[in-house]
């Protein structure tokens, strides 16, 4: 699918609608960044408050820009099965090149209840599907062997890794190393990246990289390339913004900084509202010191 960085886009809106033409823009300030993914319509775009019609068209644009040099991923993951499947069955017919699946959210399945979920997917929908494991919001954390039983399905292509354990992150890199399996791990967490990526994992989908994408892009190549030295630079210059991108609930700062970067407005759609002002101070502070602003 990608080795790298994959950026969770933030989705733009103004005045109540979505901003297409400025989504465009962000688009080509992402792809000039280097990114190596695009995911659409994640938790970071604020999924669940897109309607159907607005999906198409952003998931449309994502493509056309990104005129088959990266892959477009979208999220489909909701908490029912079926609503799963038919979301990401309708994305692969309008041409995406993956689809990024949340762990259903509320319901609370069991581990056997994770694996049907991923093998009814897996059996009934043609083309690559990413897990995406985020305890923290989701209110289940997948276990590793649940996801070393995925992987025997050949369309589970990977996994985005926010589960903020680093133990469990290491366990499931050993055992697809030792097993031989072709699944790929991703860091769900900016400021674990580097961490996963050391113990042989292969990238990120972040936040960060959606306002500094060159320096997340070099972070990430660096430390895959093995010069360390480099990437903990990065790494820890970096770290004050990914943690000050996550002050408030994902995607509230970012947007905010995309919105001083000039890629889009400072609107959000409800439930979420806009940055406090103890958030911007702080925003603000991280984007200067990390020389993005």
């Amino acid at each position: 699918m990608f080795r790298g960085t994959g950026t969770a886009l933030v989705t733009p809106f103004k005045n109540g609608k979505v901003d297409y033409d400025s989504f465009r823009r962000f688009l080509r300030f992402q792809l000039d960044g280097g990114v190596e993914a695009l995911i659409v319509l994640g938790t970071t775009g604020e999924s669940p408050c897109v309607k159907d019609s607005e999906r198409k068209e952003l998931i449309r644009i994502a493509i056309e820009e990104s005129g088959g040099k990266v892959p477009v991923i979208v999220g489909t993951g909701t908490n029912s099965t079926q609503k799963t499947r038919e979301l990401s069955s309708r994305v692969f017919d309008d041409g995406a090149d993956g689809v990024l699946v949340v762990t259903p959210y509320y319901n609370k399945p069991t581990q056997e209840g994770l694996y049907r979920h991923y093998g009814e997917l897996a059996t009934r929908v043609g083309g690559p599907i990413i897990i995406y494991n985020v305890p923290g919001r989701t209110g289940v954390n997948m276990l590793p062997e649940t996801v070393l039983r995925c992987a025997e399905f050949d369309n589970i292509v990977g996994i985005k890794e926010a589960s903020g354990n680093q133990y469990q992150v290491d366990y499931l890199i050993s055992n697809v190393r030792t097993r031989g399996l072709a699944l790929k791990i991703w860091s769900g967490n900016d400021d674990q990246a580097f961490h996963l990526c050391c113990s042989g994992g292969d990238g990120v989908i972040s936040v960060l990289s959606n306002v500094a994408p060159a320096d997340t892009v070099a972070m990430i190549k660096a430390v895959l390339a093995g010069d360390l030295e480099k990437a903990r630079e990065l790494h820890l210059r970096l770290l004050p913004l990914m943690n000050a991108l996550f002050v408030e609930t994902n995607p509230i700062p970012v947007k905010y900084a995309v919105h001083l970067l000039g890629y889009c407005e400072n609107e959000l759609r409800l439930p979420l509202v806009e940055l406090s002002e103890k958030g911007i101070k702080a925003v603000e502070e991280a984007m200067k010191a990390s020389g993005v602003l």
